[in-house]
């Protein structure tokens, strides 16, 4: 004798099996209850993100000084000065380095903290807490640490110099020197995010694979180039577009160490917007610097993504 069982009205699951239509009564309730779930989140997106993009391009295509009441349409003005101004040019080129050197320095130290951490037994946990302490700092704190380490007057790095009969270098003055402190300080803050996430891709690779390479001979650098790398691309993707974006808009560093300074040589473009907004109070032409930041991180994001999603091996 067969048993038909009868549905639950209460279970949306048994009421919407595979290949049924909903009824009238469940597409007027199931998928209603389902679109306000999202309204809180679309809510907060609109208002933290549309609002204030919408806000910002709007200004950008003004005179406003950021004070006054009064304000003009300029259309695009602004962004026809941003082509001759030397000072965003050099921001711009800053911004690549730090975005780019803190990325590849990032990646090589996290991947290989990684596979180190991953290999050790005992004291790993307590390792990574070290490791990833610095992410949980305040760039602020750790940026002036570096500060007192690197300055002219009283600085770590010249007293321990003076001990050995040296003499005070300014290492900040210098632009090339303060560029590579802010690529440094900036990379090992934060690698501590990649050593994460690569750590979880390592602990996701089936132990199987490297025990039939194993059986046939492969060299420990061979497993890792040919099945520890393509199986960490999901890894990849997610480090290096985290850090980048990270990097291309790095502010709070900069402006502790180096103020952008000597002269205007390390400003990226996030310290060059605030600096064109508060001290030469020209807003209209700082927002329209911050629209050209966001249309370089969303398309150097959608470039990344699709070049390393390519890549992506299937388990």
């Amino acid at each position: 004798m067969t048993v038909t069982p009868t549905p639950d009205p209460t279970d949306t699951v048994a009421v919407v099996a595979p290949g049924r239509r909903l009824n009238s009564a469940t597409r007027g309730i199931f998928p209603r209850r389902l679109n306000w779930f999202y309204v809180p989140a679309l809510v907060l997106f609109a208002v933290f993100s549309i609002y204030p993009l919408i806000s910002g391009v709007s200004l950008s295509l003004t005179n406003w000084n950021g004070y006054s009441r009064s304000r003009a349409f300029v259309g695009f003005d602004n962004y026809l000065r941003l082509l001759d101004d030397e000072v965003f040019r050099t921001a711009m080129v800053n911004t690549l380095i730090y975005g780019v050197g803190s990325t590849l320095i990032q990646q090589v130290l996290g991947l290989g903290l990684a596979v180190v951490l991953d290999r050790i037994a005992r004291g790993s946990s307590l390792l990574r807490a070290v490791i990833y302490l610095p992410v949980m700092v305040s760039p602020v704190v750790l940026g002036t640490m570096y500060y007192l380490i690197f300055r002219y007057n009283n600085g770590a790095l010249n007293d321990v110099r003076a001990l050995f009969g040296g003499e005070q270098v300014a290492w900040l003055a210098d632009a090339g020197v303060g560029i590579a402190v802010i690529v440094i300080v900036n990379s090992l803050q934060f690698v501590g995010i990649s050593m994460v996430i690569y750590l979880a891709g390592l602990q996701g690779v089936p132990t199987e694979y490297y025990e039939a390479a194993q059986l046939d001979g492969a060299t420990w650098w061979q497993r890792f180039r040919s099945i520890t790398v393509p199986l960490l691309q999901p890894a990849f993707a997610t480090s290096i577009v985290l850090n980048l974006i990270g990097g291309l808009k790095l502010f709070d560093v900069v402006q502790v160490l180096t103020g952008g300074g000597p002269g205007q040589s390390t400003h990226s473009v996030s310290t060059l917007i605030g600096e064109t907004y508060f001290s030469n109070q020209a807003a209209g032409y700082s927002a329209a610097i911050g629209v050209v930041l966001f249309v370089l991180i969303v398309a150097v994001t959608f470039v990344l993504n699709s070049l390393l999603n390519r890549k992506r091996v299937e388990l």
